[in-house]
């Protein structure tokens, strides 16, 4: 995902227009236009500031990678909605039981 996407997501939700928005960031239109289109990236942040104009917190975090997860969600992602579902259910099965 792009830093335009998230400048997008957090500017609908917040019910402001592009315009609006650069007004509130101190820049043009045709920047946030630019940002959200990919034709730009913005700054990391710019990303940031985009998100507190709109009214929201950017929470940011860096996990360490784990080859392992990413390997079993390939894993998934190759399977049939039907075998996911099944493996989901398979693993409510192994749960043991309250009270």
């Amino acid at each position: 995902m792009h830093g335009g996407i998230v400048v997008r997501q957090a500017r609908r939700r917040a019910g402001l227009s592009q315009r609006e928005l650069a007004v509130r960031l101190g820049t043009h239109q045709s920047v946030v236009a630019r940002w959200e289109a990919g034709t730009t990236s913005p700054t990391f942040e710019a990303v940031g500031a985009a998100c507190v104009a709109s009214g929201y917190d950017l929470d940011w975090q860096l996990r360490v990678h784990d080859s392992d997860t990413e390997r079993l969600l390939h894993e998934q992602r190759r399977r049939s909605p039907a075998a996911r579902v099944e493996s989901v259910s398979n693993l409510t099965k192994l749960r043991p039981r309250r009270g």
